[in-house]
């Protein structure tokens, strides 16, 4: 039986974040003859800071990897993800010592997603150029500039 993570916890450094056991997430890639395309979901008012745009995610349960969980958040809000996807690369956001969030590049062979539940009220495929100039939720607009070096460095 599956131990879920979702709740909030007051961390070490005194910030309340949704995840018991932490959080993780997934940026998808597509390669396009003009570019890499970046998928991005639009955060629906029923999750923190609905409105703004960042990947898929959420929650950790008790022993699961980031990437697992990563991947299962991410089939939960935006649907199966395509088989044949790589792994590029992550970033770590660790702001305190019992909390962190880690963001996986996942390159894709195509684009898929759509809003499947509560969470997610949109999904957008946007070149890198173009998500700097969405409304980002501040978890993700910090880390954007290290998960746009992992895709344009995997650039084919």
């Amino acid at each position: 039986m599956r131990s879920t993570g979702d709740g909030f916890i007051t961390c070490s450094d005194g910030h309340v974040r949704w995840g018991v056991y932490g959080a993780a997430g997934a940026v998808f890639v597509v390669r396009f003859p003009d570019g890499p395309r970046v998928m991005l979901q639009k955060r629906s008012a029923f999750a923190h800071e609905g409105g703004t745009w960042s990947c898929a995610g959420g929650a950790l349960d008790k022993g699961e990897s980031p990437l697992d969980g990563a991947l299962r958040e991410s089939s939960e809000e935006i649907g199966a993800i395509p088989a044949g996807y790589t792994v590029l690369g992550h970033t770590l956001f660790a702001p305190a010592a019992d909390w962190s969030y880690t963001t996986f590049v996942v390159e894709v062979p195509g684009e898929f997603g759509a809003s499947i539940n509560f969470e997610t009220d949109a999904v957008a495929w946007d070149s890198p150029d173009e998500v700097e100039h969405r409304p980002l939720h501040a978890g993700f607009a910090a880390t954007w500039p290290e998960l746009r070096k992992i895709i344009e460095g995997h650039a084919k």
